[in-house]
């Protein structure tokens, strides 16, 4: 069976955004020296919000994309071989043709979501054609939103157009425990929006938005004299902080950076440009420009003339009006800095402002309706989590990541013969990627699970079975409801859903990419100072 041109077309524009800006390639650097410390109780937090994912794809489309990401992101952490480009659109094709093969036409997907086949046709033949110019933009395809996100395709960028903004309060949420896939987790997949955190209760702590069904974060913080928001994608995977420079950015698909918000002389009176050049690569995307600096404030913790990076050029990954953030703040240690600077975390702990370099996670789940995560810096927020439960453990990762070995895994209890292992924590990726046998293992133990032949599994929407992770003696399971992905038909959340945890082709033989599909079931913390990684469960 071959593909006909329509989807051929639309596999050339699903390629162009085949990753979201998410990878850094960073080469390491000499390890900084442990920062100063003041006394105990000096922490910070500060709000995340969720970046959208698409629906107007298959849901098995949408995998793929997760999947290649993660295969690049896997691939960079570890110090191997990425994927090739071939590779990922080799991925993509197979993909697509054992759903056509299964009679569940793309095209019939698309129609569900309000395109017609010559919508398709025509947005997908734009993408191609633009993707082949290096000039795509506007509606022939959105950017690919941000660590962890959805993909963005050619064909539908104009996708839930009509649609309600938000996921609908009332939809009952599954409880993982028979009942299907959440609604609210499926109308948030199709329509997006933003859902607002509760009024935070802890001391210095500011709330974190959900943006569609739990995928990826984003934190506002104030930059430049007088103070202006930016919207910053948080990601634990990489160590560099930039936004677009108001001086000048361009993109590299033609015409600016977007409807974005920019840092510079122009808008800033502190703004300092060091006219030293800088750059750095995300998977598919990519930025450069100049180091600088200038005032920063994170929750009200004000670092003067901190040095980090302005883009003067941009991917479309990142320039796309489609992309709801202005630049990143990554969260690894600084030896991964391509700026060779320290994180604002190290920052913040140097000058005496928190008490140590650590960063603190509750990642919240939409299907709760609980809305109460946070970010949170210089410490932990102890009443996010059991404080019996919070275990220490030691980060095995030399380059700067954040990798903790893993005693065991198990199913509803039962051990699963998996020893050996680590797991590199990262709140950049949305699933759980682990090596094939592994996966195969995982899988095996959940009833009605099934093997899609390359790489992903589905499994039952209904499952009540539970994934645990035990690490320094702890046991850290997984809600069900985190295990799935998405539902194979969105008119059918008791049928067969799409795994969160899928099979990776780099990395080690022992090495798990594990991101929120885990990280949402237990509160996250790193310190640099230490070198160390905290677990508890959560409350």
């Amino acid at each position: 069976m071959q593909l006909g041109l329509g989807l051929t077309s639309l596999l050339a524009s699903l390629v162009v955004a085949i990753s979201a800006p998410e990878l850094v390639d960073a080469a390491p650097l000499n390890r900084i020296a442990p920062v100063s410390r003041r006394a105990p109780g000096g922490m910070v937090t500060m709000p995340l919000k969720r970046i959208q994912q698409r629906d107007d794809l298959h849901p098995q489309l949408l995998l793929q994309q997760h999947i290649n990401r993660s295969h690049r992101r896997l691939a960079r952490m570890t110090g191997r071989d990425e994927p090739t480009k071939r590779d990922l659109e080799n991925a993509i094709a197979k993909r697509m043709y054992h759903i056509e093969k299964r009679g569940e036409s793309i095209e019939a997907r698309f129609n569900r979501n309000g395109f017609s086949s010559s919508d398709l046709k025509a947005n997908a033949k734009k993408g191609a054609v633009a993707a082949a110019k290096g000039k795509k933009k506007g509606k022939g395809a959105a950017a690919a939103a941000g660590a962890g996100a959805g993909a963005a395709a050619g064909a539908g960028a104009a996708a839930a157009a009509g649609s309600n903004a938000s996921a609908t309060a009332t939809a009952s949420a599954a409880a993982g425990s028979g009942t299907g896939i959440s609604q609210i987790d499926v109308d948030a997949e199709t329509n997006g929006g933003l859902t607002a955190a509760n009024t935070p209760t802890g001391n210095n702590s500011l709330g974190l938005d959900i943006e569609a069904n739990d995928v990826g974060y984003i934190a506002t913080v104030q930059m430049g004299t007088p103070a202006t928001d930016f919207k910053l994608l948080m990601d634990s995977g990489s160590a560099d902080l930039w936004v677009g420079s108001a001086d000048g950015c361009q993109s590299s698909a033609g015409g600016d950076c977007g409807n974005h918000t920019f840092l510079g002389t122009a808008s800033s009176s502190s703004f300092v440009n060091t006219n030293t050049a800088w750059q750095i690569t995300y998977g598919s995307g990519a930025v450069s420009g100049d180091i600088v600096t200038d005032n920063l404030v994170v929750a009200g913790l004000s670092l003067n003339a901190h040095t980090f990076g302005v883009a003067t050029e941009e991917t479309q990954d990142f320039s796309d009006d489609s992309v709801p953030f202005d630049g990143l703040m990554g969260l690894a240690q600084s030896t991964l800095s391509e700026q060779q600077t320290p994180t604002p975390v190290e920052s913040l702990a140097s000058a005496g402002l928190i008490d140590s370099a650590t960063t603190s996670f509750k990642i919240s789940r939409l299907a709760d309706q609980a809305n109460d995560g946070e970010i949170t810096f210089g410490g932990l927020d102890s009443s996010k989590f059991d404080a019996s439960t919070l275990t220490t453990i030691a980060n095995v990762n030399t380059e700067g990541f954040w990798e903790a070995a893993v005693d065991s895994f198990s199913a509803d209890g039962q051990d699963l013969g998996l020893t050996g292992r680590t797991a590199i924590l990262d709140t950049g990726t949305t699933l759980i990627v682990a090596p094939a046998d592994d996966a195969a293992t995982v899988h095996a133990a959940i009833p009605g699970s099934q093997s899609d032949g390359q790489g992903g599994f589905t499994i039952p929407c209904t499952t009540s079975t539970s994934i645990a992770l035990t690490m320094n003696g702890t046991s850290f399971a997984i809600d069900p409801r985190d295990l799935l992905f998405a539902p194979v038909d969105a008119n059918d959340l008791t049928g067969d859903c799409v795994s969160g945890i899928s099979s990776g082709s780099v990395g080690g033989a022992n090495e798990w990419l594990v991101g929120d599909v885990f990280l949402k079931n237990a509160y996250f913390s790193t310190n640099v100072n230490t070198n160390q990684i905290q677990l508890a469960k959560l409350v």
